[in-house]
């Protein structure tokens, strides 16, 4: 039989203190004596005591609990950052409640419904897009929202991303520098911000060369579709002499399907830049040259631009754009004199 639940009035009477005492020492950033919180601790690891937390946001208001909503995992780049997310989060008292969504507004709306129904303090979109009902939702409810990696135009939004524009030019001015003619652009979804913008980014700097693309084709963030584009572009009679990828995620199936089954060379035959820097691209079994996002900077804007609307109310939501370095690696041919 279970033991019934230790309380905190039995935790006062040990510690030989008030229960509004027992409180505020398991309330972050409440002011309590080191001799109180000591007595308090030792009485609760005594007795087995753990917090109600869910008892206590019906107290405060607050539930110090973040929605964090993302739509796929299968790209290293999410869970690297949800795990910074959380830990970032967790230092400042609060703690992520994660939902999966699919990449569609449909689908998104019945998760962030379920997420207003928990009381989060807040909520994290990574990869997902916000429909203007959504927000108006949660807008009303005082729930402030941040976009992380993904924007829109929608002035009650905050939203983080890397500067996807200028990171797609830094990879046509590169390529370009090596001497590459016929350059090719498999893009991120095009129905996504980033896609739209690596996209543009990178033809505004071939544009600027007086080069048009040799092809562009939408791969979807999907590594099936980003091998069947590599496909498709090696059928043709004069095939690029170099890819710029959409992600990293795309990129590492077009090397694959570039090396194991079309039996060409990477970087010698076509170079292959990617996008992001996830931890496999410097694996020696990939040596991608990428565009790194800045994920560590990306997530301290992130939990800023949240808690600042959490905790101060009146910060307007803002765009972060935060520009990140090229990474130079083997799988590109390296421009003449070109130093990292």
């Amino acid at each position: 039989m279970l033991k019934p639940k230790v309380t905190s009035q039995q935790v006062a009477r040990v510690a030989g203190v008030s229960q509004s005492a027992v409180s505020r020492v398991f309330t972050p950033g409440a002011s309590v004596s080191s001799k109180t919180a000591a007595k308090v601790k030792k009485a609760a690891e005594e007795l087995g005591y753990r917090p109600n937390v869910l008892a206590r946001s019906l107290i405060t208001g607050k539930s110090r609990i973040i929605g964090l909503v993302v739509a796929y995992l299968e790209n290293q780049f999410y869970p690297i950052a949800l795990e910074l997310l959380s830990r970032a989060l967790q230092a400042r008292g609060y703690h992520i409640l994660v939902f999966m969504a699919p990449n569609s507004t449909d689908g998104v709306e019945p998760v962030i419904e379920e997420l207003l129904d928990y009381q989060v303090d807040g909520i994290v979109t990574a990869s997902v897009a916000m429909t203007n009902e959504l927000t108006t939702r949660c807008d009303a409810a005082g729930i402030p929202v941040v976009m992380f990696n993904r924007g829109q135009k929608d002035a009650r939004l905050s939203e983080v991303t890397s500067d996807n524009i200028a990171g797609g030019r830094k990879v046509a001015d590169f390529l370009l520098a090596g001497g590459h003619k016929r350059i090719a652009h498999i893009a991120g979804w095009q129905g996504s911000s980033t896609g739209v913008d690596r996209a543009a980014g990178f033809l505004a700097g071939l544009a600027a060369a007086g080069v048009e693309a040799h092809s562009v084709i939408d791969g979807m963030y999907d590594r099936d579709a980003a091998a069947q584009a590599t496909r498709r572009l090696f059928e043709s009679e004069c095939p690029p002499d170099a890819i710029f990828v959409g992600n990293d995620h795309m990129a590492f199936a077009v090397m694959d399907t570039l090396r194991f089954e079309l039996g060409v060379r990477v970087s010698d035959d076509v170079s292959v830049v990617g996008y992001d820097d996830v931890p496999l691209a410097a694996w020696p079994a990939y040596d991608l040259t990428t565009l790194r996002q800045p994920v560590n900077r990306m997530v301290e804007a992130t939990v800023e631009a949240l808690l600042s609307r959490i905790e101060k109310g009146d910060i307007a939501p803002r765009k972060h754009r935060i520009a990140g370095p090229l990474i130079v690696r083997g799988s590109a041919r390296k421009p003449v004199g070109y130093k990292s």
